[in-house]
């Protein structure tokens, strides 16, 4: 390329230097409204735009920076929280626990103190594994004084009794399991029978075709067994079914909750047929 071709460049380059530089020194001097160069307005214009969207960047850094760290914050809160409130439930229960097994034994106590009777209070350490044998066992043996056949009770009624006492601990036939019997009569008509297990519940047997049952009556210990003392409860009659005049069958139902047993006594005195403890139902 010729030095003649690169003239009309240089020179056209060289007019829009001129120009621009024309146009810098005229904005220079002319003002705005406020008194300021435009130049500068427009620098600072340009220069203030810049400094904002920084800015907005550095704000919403710091905010997310700071929401993360507040989140985070509150996360750990959450959980410490969560743990206090789980404490504080386990410590609700274990009060609960304690208050409930402060009121069995005060009606222990008041059992106790009721009937004129040697007894021994002992704790449930276990139930039987099968329905087809209901034992529980308890936490006194033959060291506290325990024997096969004493009769155990609670302050709701008959448990049953001792079948296997060892040194420290015992086993218990409950009323309702299906080897066991206590004899038995209504409290309002006196009228007698036997009250029989029958794996969940007891029937009474052996009632005379005239004798005066009525569903609700209630039905306690005879006493003529020779291990339950006499008066004490063993439950209510649920049901009543007639049959050719004579009662084909009796439904009682147990005064203890055995699913719910923590404390029994265990009767030490030897029951005497026709003798009522004091304080029991006559």
């Amino acid at each position: 390329m010729s030095a003649l071709e690169l003239r009309p460049r240089n020179s056209t380059y060289l007019f829009l230097a001129v120009v621009v530089a024309q146009l810098v020194l005229i904005s220079a001097q002319v003002t705005t409204k406020t008194g300021a160069p435009i130049l500068q307005a427009i620098a600072f214009g340009i220069v203030s735009e810049v400094q904002l969207a920084g800015s907005a960047v550095v704000r919403a850094a710091v905010g997310f920076w700071t929401g993360y760290v507040d989140l985070r914050g509150l996360r750990d809160e959450n959980e410490r929280l969560r743990g206090e409130l789980g404490q504080a439930r386990i410590a609700l229960q274990q009060e609960r626990a304690l208050a409930q097994r402060s009121r069995n034994l005060e009606q222990l106590l008041d059992l106790r103190s009721r009937i004129a009777l040697d007894t021994t209070a002992a704790d449930v350490i276990a139930a039987g594994a099968t329905p087809e044998f209901r034992t529980i066992t308890i936490g006194k043996g033959t060291q506290a004084g325990l024997r096969p056949d004493m009769a155990v009770i609670s302050p709701a009624g008959v448990v049953g009794r001792v079948i296997v006492p060892s040194a420290r601990a015992a086993k218990v036939q409950l009323l309702i399991d299906r080897n066991a019997a206590a004899g038995a009569l209504i409290e309002r008509s006196r009228a007698q029978g036997v009250a029989v297990g029958t794996g969940d519940s007891v029937r009474l047997e052996y009632v005379s075709g005239s004798a005066d049952i009525q569903v609700g009556d209630t039905v306690i210990t005879s006493g003529i067994d020779g291990i339950y003392p006499k008066g004490f409860v063993i439950g209510r009659v649920d049901h009543v079914e007639r049959s050719g005049g004579a009662y084909a069958g009796i439904a009682v139902r147990p005064a203890v909750d055995f699913s719910s047993l923590e404390e029994v006594l265990v009767v030490l005195t030897p029951a005497v047929p026709d003798a009522a403890p004091a304080g029991a139902t006559p």
